[in-house]
């Protein structure tokens, strides 16, 4: 078999989003691929769904239902166990791609000798083939045969997994398997996805519609959210020290850690969460500085952070109660100035 799509579902049934997901994928003009549609144990009809779909699809749609909920990470992994295809590809169950979106993917592979190919997406709020706004999820600079140079630029800009596809011998030979029960568990395992390829090929066309709703994963925001991004970076290094390029892209993983763990973390904590919890603030730039002491040196973040940012991770490390009250002081005049 060709190709395996993995599509981790929870709770899709509203709205039809599910079903223009999956119309997407069993209108697929590749020859030769199954769908593994696996249910994180939801509560809504997105099971029933699924065996439907695998009713009218018998020859290339799988439902599979897991009685426990493992978030996206379990489910992904229950779905690649099962896979045949020669490649895998993942797509997130509110989103949708173009009808020929793995089959460029795929010709370009095998064109090439690529292990991992990847394209552009777009984000769009409406139900519809309509190309919204374009980001380009790579660079033209790291396609090819992939050196050093290459694997430090997509450790740092390495994109979406969900708008790539993976030659599954690489993912089983590497036990490239997901963290269960955490959120972003992509962040965890990202760069050793893109690393540990010999290949990269880049196509610069928006296949992929990232559909933009209040309640997807990076527009929730929690105190379990932060924890699992946090877990996420922690998970990141242990991967990268698991197979052997800590050393070696020691700057890009501590700037990557950085923006992961503490950056994203204490932003995202301090502007969406109602109830700020100082020991919870404290603790995290204690774990940054731990983890990393000179991270402020940091080449990549010396160029790549907001210069505001900068100035409030200082603040952070130095005095944890007056950052917490500064930040408040400025998010309230920040939001009255608005007005």
């Amino acid at each position: 078999m060709k190709l395996s799509i993995i599509v981790p579902v929870f709770n899709m049934a509203a709205e039809g989003k599910l079903e223009y997901c999956l119309d997407s994928l069993v209108n697929q003009t590749v020859e030769d691929y199954e769908i593994i549609a696996v249910d994180d144990c939801s509560t809504d009809r997105s099971f029933e769904i699924l065996k439907d779909y695998e009713a009218r699809f018998p020859e290339k749609f799988r439902a599979v239902h897991s009685e426990v909920n493992r978030h996206q990470g379990g489910a992904k992994n229950i779905g690649m166990k099962m896979a045949a295809g020669d490649w895998i590809g993942f797509i997130d169950s509110d989103d949708w791609i173009t009808p020929d979106m793995y089959e460029k993917l795929i010709q370009r592979a095998e064109s090439t000798g690529a292990d991992l190919v990847g394209c552009d997406y777009c984000l769009t709020e409406e139900h519809s083939m309509k190309v919204g706004q374009i980001v380009p999820n790579n660079k033209k600079s790291q396609s090819g045969v992939l050196d050093k140079e290459k694997r430090a630029s997509l450790i740092l800009d390495g994109g979406s997994l969900v708008v790539k596809i993976f030659r599954r011998s690489m993912i089983i030979e590497h036990g490239l398997w997901f963290p269960e029960d955490i959120y972003y568990e992509d962040n965890a395992l990202g760069n050793s996805y893109l690393v540990l390829a010999n290949h990269f090929e880049y196509m610069e066309e928006p296949m992929y519609y990232y559909y933009q709703h209040d309640n997807s994963t990076v527009h929730t925001i929690s105190p379990k959210r932060c924890e699992d991004r946090m877990e996420a970076g922690r998970l990141m290094l242990e991967e990268a020290k698991r197979h052997h390029f800590y050393e070696e892209f020691l700057p890009e993983l501590e700037y990557s850690f950085t923006l992961l763990f503490y950056i994203n973390t204490l932003f995202t904590y301090m502007a969406g969460v109602d109830k700020t919890r100082y020991r919870f603030v404290k603790a995290l730039g204690e774990e940054m500085k731990r983890t990393f002491p000179g991270f402020e040196q940091n080449p990549y973040y010396q160029e790549r952070t907001h210069e505001e940012e900068k100035k409030l991770i200082r603040m952070q490390q130095k005095s944890t109660l007056f950052f917490m009250m500064y930040y408040k002081l400025l998010w309230a005049y920040r939001r009255w100035r608005k007005r």
